[in-house]
């Protein structure tokens, strides 16, 4: 054994140093332990509800990142789709200029094109595909007896000089042109295609009409194929590929044949002479549209109008050493287009989030009420013993910085990496807000616990729901009264706002309501036998933890996330049904076949009549050049339609566009025209608006097949046949007009109403008849087109932001139940255990929960349909729906009650779920707890 002295030498710290507790001489002293860290004695007491409070931070931050992420790669999804569905051709910088007079090389043009695209800024990018440049000069026509003169008129040729043609093309026959000998003829080459349309071959001389320096002649010395004639390269050079049949400016129209031919290098300056002055030399500089984004829209239009009337085209003019330059583009117009558009569609898109944003509020509120119950009593005990509210209020801030600030970092970069896109701006801040929120909500709760009790003050919450109120009134009159203003200029925050204001109102007015029904119901349960449902409606009416009423929260909740599903719901089922009404009337019906320029054989409508899903179909008979000739002098240009009646007013009715009596075409003799005053009975015809108001009760109307005496029978808005017809229409019944003129012919139009598959509906016509597939017939099918409207992915983008949204906003307002729920337990727990010791069994335990808490459901369920359907009843009318619909249409927005019931009946169900859920899981492990421990209430 060793001494006192060997033990403190032995107790020593490594430095020689006395330990802590250790008095001078040696002496132990009284160990004082150092006090515990608060936050993370605070965070070890409760791991549970330190877990539920991170994931809850987590989820609302990721989902407030993701958001302006989703919002930014539509808007450019969409952005880049709408400019590539118009095509290379607007999507490109066109730069052209006269033919240099003298001396004329191709090095020359190489050297524009190398200062045109060097001018490009940042934005502005060419496409792979490259620029396209060379000289043309115009078309003359050309003399030759044995080349091809559709309705008389001879081909013509214009000549190119393309810089890369060499490498799009291949020489099928003959050489490639070479320089012309002086005064002979300018070797060109043809496309093998045109050249067997015009009737040219290898070593014809073409001669063209003499010019004001003589005769001119082109030689054709070989024969080339496009390698890809889709290739965009050959955009608006289509007639050097093929041979243009093009129609001339004359009435009736004719054809002549149109094609160009490529000359070597050296012939440039023969360009002149054959365009009689009108040679140009041009640049195509395709702009890379796949990289272009929505928000740099307005910096990229200002590029582009530099580029074509601006600094960048007065530096190109010098840098080229040509001030002639002439640029033109059709992206301005495109990209006023596309902003316009954008910014229709985004107040309807900024609902579904803003309601999101209202529920996860609410929860972020409810969550911090319920910390407050739970950690009450302990912060009015630091609170006695000397802390002061403000440290009290720091130390929760760190608490809930520590759990918050990690979580939304980690979701942040999370939707940073999930959604790429370059913008970070509005993910910076709509993740900070949400982070905010999350960190701020139980520390500004407890600040309000930790301040002097007020009593209670019925005045200030009548005040608070009046200024509720009249902020609502005021946002839907504004509404009501200007539309969605200032038009087009991008999200309406009234239009936004009112949906959520009302859905506020509802709310609260509900919170007024639903004790006082409640209550009433709990006394008449009262007089029945049992007890459970008295018991279950009477602590609904009262609220949990003995307070006077229910909590407004989860009601608000609950009626923002039905309030804003059912409008939105209400949005995207009316998009839908409008859509197919526009396409049903420009088809005509469900679906069209058609033959322009010829007619429909029989056996072909009867195959397509007999197709599964057919309601009901007809032959027509259409002519657009028949005359009217009447009282007055002169005649009238008129479309003319021949149906049955009855079929064809039932087509009418169904596409909703010029309705009529079927009886008002009944009667009327067939037979040969009679002139005035002749005893022939007149044949009913149907006339549009511009005809009913001439004197034409007696006329002739003159047609191919014949002349036809009519009479007005009726007057009529339209025409499912012509639906954009710009003439007069008139509509003839079959039976009378077929009789009377044998002429008439098969008919040149099928209509139908029913269900029909685009496909195989095309697969009928060409297996009907072999000439389909020469393009005769044009089928067309309303499902197909509104499919094709609805596949715009500024439409896509929208739905798919609203469901998201919608189901952001329905977990949370679940959430918010089961909060409230939680909220209530301990108060709930300590009742069944009361009841159990008497007798009460645990199904009537399940039973009485749901007796209290599925008033809430139902309540917000019904209130939310209500006020859904007051949202759009007040707010409708100022919606247009064009953008999304994909077409233009009138503006307003009818109440629609299959979507608000879907939403209001949804959530109510998904509430219930949840409760019984709670229910199972928590509630008799409560009950046990409270057996074990006693009530110490």
């Amino acid at each position: 054994m060793t001494g006192p002295a060997a033990t403190n030498s032995e107790r020593r710290t490594p430095d020689g140093a006395e330990p802590p507790g250790t008095a001078q001489g040696g002496t132990p002293s009284h160990v004082v332990p150092a006090p515990a860290p608060w936050v993370r004695t605070r965070l070890r007491a409760t791991p549970l509800a330190t877990l539920l409070a991170v994931a809850l931070a987590f989820v609302a931050v990721l989902l407030s990142a993701a958001l302006p992420r989703a919002e930014d790669r539509g808007a450019d999804q969409a952005l880049r789709s709408f400019l590539k569905s118009r095509g290379p051709s607007p999507t490109s910088l066109w730069v052209t200029a006269p033919v240099r007079p003298t001396n004329p090389n191709a090095k020359d043009l190489d050297e524009v094109l190398a200062a045109l695209v060097s001018g490009t800024g940042p934005l502005l990018r060419v496409a792979p595909s490259g620029p396209v440049h060379g000289s043309s000069a115009d078309a003359r026509p050309l003399l030759n007896p044995g080349l091809a003169h559709p309705d008389g008129i001879s081909p013509q040729l214009s000549l190119y000089h393309l810089r890369e043609a060499a490498g799009h093309v291949r020489l099928v026959e003959g050489r490639w042109p070479g320089a012309p000998e002086p005064g002979g003829p300018i070797p060109v080459a043809l496309s093998q295609s045109a050249a067997r349309s015009i009737g040219a071959r290898v070593g014809m001389v073409l001669e063209a009409a003499a010019g004001s320096s003589g005769p001119l002649e082109a030689e054709v010395v070989g024969l080339y194929a496009a390698n890809d004639e889709a290739d965009v390269y050959w955009t608006d050079l289509a007639c050097l590929t093929r041979a243009c049949l093009s129609p001339t400016p004359t009435r009736p129209p004719l054809t002549y044949w149109q094609t160009a031919g490529l000359i070597a290098p050296e012939s440039l300056d023969r360009l002149g002479e054959w365009g009689q002055g009108k040679a140009r030399d041009f640049w195509r500089i395709p702009v890379d549209t796949r990289n272009l984004r929505a928000d740099q829209l307005p910096d990229t239009a200002k590029e582009v109008a530099s580029y074509m009337a601006g600094p960048t085209a007065t530096q190109l003019g010098w840098d080229t050493h040509r001030s002639d330059l002439d640029i033109a583009s059709g992206l301005p117009e495109l990209f006023k287009q596309a902003e316009a558009r954008q910014r229709a569609a985004a107040p309807l898109a900024a609902m579904g989030p803003a309601g999101a944003a209202g529920v996860a509020f609410v929860v972020f509120c409810l969550a911090a009420a319920l910390t407050g119950d739970r950690r009450g009593s302990e912060l009015r005990l630091l609170l006695a013993r000397g802390g002061s509210r403000a440290g009290i209020v720091r130390r929760l801030l760190a608490e809930s910085a520590v759990t918050v600030l990690p979580a939304a970092a980690l979701a942040t970069a999370l939707a940073v990496v999930l959604l790429p896109t370059p913008r970070v701006t509005a993910t910076v801040l709509a993740a900070s807000a949400a982070t905010l929120v999350s960190l701020l909500a139980f520390p500004l709760r407890a600040a309000v616990l930790l301040s002097p009790p007020r009593g209670p003050s019925p005045r200030r919450r009548l005040v608070v729901e009046l200024l509720v109120l009249a902020a609502t009134a005021a946002a839907v009159f504004e509404v009501r009264s200007r539309g969605i203003a200032p038009a087009g200029s991008g999200v309406d925050p009234l239009l936004v706002a009112a949906p959520l204001l009302l859905a506020l109102c509802g709310g609260l007015l509900l919170a007024r309501v639903q004790p006082a029904l409640v209550g009433a119901l709990a006394r008449a349960a009262g007089r029945g036998p049992g007890l459970i449902g008295f018991l279950g409606l009477a602590r609904a009416a009262r609220g949990a933890g003995g307070m006077s009423r229910p909590s407004v929260l989860p009601l608000v909740a609950l009626l923002l996330a039905v309030t804003t599903g059912g409008f939105g719901g209400t949005v995207l089922t009316a998009v839908q049904d409008v859509r197919l009404e526009v396409v049903r009337q420009a088809i005509g019906g469900d679906a069209q076949i058609a033959a322009p320029s010829s007619t429909l054989p029989e056996s072909l409508t009867k195959a397509a009549a007999a197709l599964p899903g057919v309601r009901s179909s007809l032959n027509v008979w259409t002519e657009d050049n028949a005359f009217l000739i009447g009282n007055k002098p002169g005649t009238t240009q008129v479309s003319v339609v021949v149906a049955d009646p009855v079929a064809y007013a039932e087509l009418s009715r169904a596409i909703g566009r010029g309705t009529f009596d079927p009886a008002a075409l009944a009667g009327g003799a067939p037979g040969a025209p009679a002139p005035s005053g002749t005893s022939a009975a007149p044949i009913p015809a149907l006339v549009s608006a511009d005809l009913a108001a001439e004197d034409l009760s007696s006329y002739l109307l003159r047609m191919d097949a014949g002349d036809l005496h009519l009479t007005v029978a009726g007057v009529i808005d339209g025409t499912p046949a012509r639906p954009g017809a710009k003439s007069a229409t008139v509509v003839v019944p079959a039976g009378p007009v077929t009789a009377a003129l044998p002429k008439l012919g098969a008919p040149d139009r099928w209509y139908a109403l029913g269900s029909f598959d685009q496909h195989r509906l095309e697969g009928l016509v060409r297996a009907a008849d072999p000439a389909a597939t020469a393009g005769l017939y044009r089928v067309r099918t309303s499902s197909a087109e509104a499919a094709e409207l609805g596949s715009d992915p500024l439409q896509r983008s929208a739905e798919r932001l609203f469901w998201a949204t919608l189901a952001a906003a329905a977990g949370f307002a679940v959430l918010a139940v089961l909060l409230t729920l939680v909220r209530a337990a301990p108060d709930r727990a300590a009742l069944l255990a009361r009841l159990r010791t008497m007798g009460l069994r645990p199904r009537q335990a399940l039973l009485l929960i749901l007796t209290e808490s599925v008033p809430l459901a139902l309540a917000a369920a019904l209130g939310g349909a209500l006020v859904a359907a007051g949202a759009l009843a007040l707010l409708g009318p100022a919606v247009d729906l064009s953008t999304l619909v994909g077409a233009k249409v009138a503006t307003g927005l009818g109440f629609l009650a299959r979507p608000v019931l879907i939403q209001a009946l949804g959530l109510a169900v998904l509430v219930a779920v949840a409760v019984l859920a709670e229910a199972a899981i928590s509630g008799r492990r409560q009950i046990t707890t409270e057996l074990r421990a006693g009530d110490q209430r």
